[in-house]
């Protein structure tokens, strides 16, 4: 009798904490995968290991929106403070590269940044919005290159989202005012473009599950040479070729016990998983989302206690392999 009383108290203790871990972390399985999430959001960027504890955070007092992020090879983490500065800060929490933008020339307008980049060569990849322009900066914060981009509807707070550098030196540049992915050559030539749509549905207004429009934040160029785009308040994922063919997709309220908002973030994993960022989607949803490509979710993390509903600059950590993000 003892012994069965023992095994009824394990099974009730291991069922509550199941139970109870969906209102703090939520993840399916919290060992399985042993992720590392890297955030920033609630006035701080942080590093939440696969137990929900904080295993590394830095204030981060001054920042209204963190729109982009990046764990760089050396341990480092590449983040804003604000609308107008990157920081590059190590592990012992010491700045170790900074840079402001400023109007350009001629222009006396606002300027923010929402999207970065270190390269692989050392430098950093900016876009202002605003100045209406991709730079590339060194070490020295001198800036060594200029992309103009083409901005039909200029508004510095919407001009740009996600900006990611191709391997084939193009720039696929989210561009969230004009609803629009585009891909500029080093001149700031647009090579290919792609105008998001509705889908299907009516246009809302809002920032969470029920605001819906064509405003796109995230996109990579996949392997095949599609491009995966998240679409922002478009409330999806979508796989689209050369051509714009849409071949692939996830909608709003497809996986099953999920519905997605602001999708911003996305992270192509070496086995072929799909992870993705939810934002402003309500502590009901999680923020991050790995999905197969048969559409299976495998992990999710849901964390309200050290981050809330406005996770937008994400990304899993500590992965194996070629990640693009």
């Amino acid at each position: 009798m003892k012994r069965l009383s023992v095994v009824f108290f394990v099974c009730a203790a291991w069922l509550l904490a199941v139970g109870s871990g969906d209102s703090v972390q939520g993840w399916v399985k919290p060992a399985t995968p042993e992720y590392k999430v890297l955030g920033a959001d609630k006035k701080r960027v942080a590093i939440i290991n696969a137990k929900g504890e904080i295993e590394w955070e830095v204030a981060n007092p001054d920042a209204r929106e963190i729109h982009d992020i990046q764990w760089l090879p050396n341990g480092n983490v590449l983040f804003q403070t604000g609308y107008t500065t990157v920081i590059e800060v190590n592990r012992a929490k010491d700045t170790v590269w900074r840079h402001e933008s400023k109007p350009k020339d001629g222009y006396t307008g606002k300027v923010e940044i929402h999207s970065y980049q270190r390269l692989k060569n050392g430098l950093t990849l900016i876009a202002e919005s605003g100045n209406s322009r991709l730079i590339e900066v060194d070490k020295q914060d001198k800036i060594v290159k200029v992309i103009p981009l083409t901005v039909e509807k200029p508004n510095a707070h919407r001009d740009t989202r996600m900006v990611r550098k191709l391997d084939n030196g193009n720039y696929l540049v989210c561009q969230e005012g004009e609803g629009k992915v585009r891909e500029y050559d080093g001149n700031g030539k647009i090579v290919w473009e792609y105008a998001m749509e509705l889908g299907g549905r009516p246009r809302s207004p809002g920032h969470g599950p029920e605001g819906h429009g064509v405003e796109v934040f995230g996109a990579i160029r996949l392997p095949n040479g599609n491009t995966m785009i998240a679409g922002g308040n478009n409330n999806r994922v979508l796989e689209v070729t050369p051509a714009g063919k849409i071949v692939w997709s996830i909608d709003q309220k497809e996986l099953t016990g999920i519905t997605l908002a602001w999708v911003t973030t996305l992270q192509l994993l070496p086995n072929g998983n799909l992870i993705i960022g939810n934002t402003h989607a309500g502590t009901e949803n999680p923020q991050l989302i790995e999905v197969t490509r048969d559409k299976k979710v495998v992990w999710q993390f849901k964390d309200f206690n050290n981050f809330g509903n406005n996770l937008v600059a994400a990304q899993v950590i500590g992965l194996k392999g070629k990640v693009i993000r």
